[in-house]
């Protein structure tokens, strides 16, 4: 079973940086996608950055320039470098993989890591 496990979270001030982990139980090389989403009280999951198995990424708009997805294929791990954090940053944020099989894409969730921007 794949899991998908982030770390990373937690109380900084508005200007501050944060930098979220998600850590695999399976190689991330076999995942299409792999992304960051994240989900305040009362809002929907908002996709923040994602990251193809080509190495291509793209940003929510509110988020570029200030916030960086990367991974590291040997720790099976993938990273949110957020910096410049504003109130409207906080979050409980989701990391996100798609496997492609042939039976259909599979996704696959972690249980979310709470980022709490104070102002």
């Amino acid at each position: 079973q794949v899991q998908l496990v982030e770390s990373g979270g937690g109380l900084v001030q508005v200007g501050g940086s944060l930098k979220l982990s998600c850590r695999s139980s399976v190689r991330i090389s076999v995942f299409s996608v792999m992304g960051w989403y994240r989900q305040a009280p009362g809002k929907q999951r908002d996709l923040v950055a994602g990251i193809h198995s080509g190495g291509s990424t793209n940003y929510a708009d509110s988020v570029k320039g200030r916030f960086v997805i990367s991974r590291d294929n040997a720790k099976n791990t993938l990273f949110l470098q957020m910096n410049s954090l504003k109130p409207e940053d906080a979050a409980a944020y989701y990391c996100y993989a798609r496997l492609d099989t042939l039976e259909g894409p599979v996704e696959v969730w972690g249980q979310g890591t709470q980022v709490t921007v104070a102002s």
